[in-house]
């Protein structure tokens, strides 16, 4: 998750889609990782890798929409869908549109996929740990932080360069999904 963005726009988290991501998209999901708000969060890829990622049977690459029409929002790479560990990675999601709910419905969603149509154990991810608003989201979301990689990414903006950030690894398990879902804790 992103800070604040300069694009906004007022729509109904029910609109919000999850579409398969065509190599003709590769376009825009690079320049949302080149937004400037975007960018301190996360790990940006070369075209290459994206690729890889919308064709490799072991990802799961969505664009995500909002909206009554197919306006584009952000995307989302989910990694691990065939690991016979059932352990999905939750490898990115970026959602220009900040402060509408949008991300929330988006992890549902992906939450959704992961446990039942995935039927994935874990469901885990990785956030740096200065994004402290990000890995707030996802504590209140369910997921439950199981450590630190300590300075395994490299900061590459002007202010950070040659400093190291660490990743927080949090993780929710298919009983706690089903337990948040009996409490109605998942409910848009």
């Amino acid at each position: 998750m992103g800070t604040r963005s300069r694009w906004t726009c007022n729509v109904d988290t029910r609109q919000l889609r999850l579409r398969p991501t065509m190599t003709s998209d590769i376009g825009f999901v690079l320049s949302v990782e080149q937004d400037p708000a975007c960018r301190p969060h996360i790990t940006p890829w070369d075209r290459t890798q994206h690729e890889g990622a919308v064709r490799f049977p072991d990802f799961r690459h969505f664009i995500v929409e909002a909206g009554a029409g197919t306006q584009a929002v952000g995307f989302v790479i989910l990694q691990g869908c065939r690991s016979r560990h059932r352990s999905v990675e939750l490898k990115r999601m970026v959602i220009r549109t900040q402060g509408q709910g949008l991300g929330r419905h988006c992890l549902r969603q992906l939450k959704t996929m992961a446990f039942r149509d995935l039927h994935a154990h874990r469901f885990w991810l990785d956030v740096k740990a200065l994004n402290t608003r990000a890995q707030a989201f996802y504590a209140s979301e369910g997921f439950i932080e199981e450590g630190r990689l300590r300075e395994s990414v490299r900061l590459t903006d002007e202010a950070g360069a040659g400093a190291y950030d660490s990743l927080v690894v949090m993780s929710l398990l298919d009983r706690e999904y089903e337990a948040r879902l009996a409490q109605g804790q998942e409910a848009d």
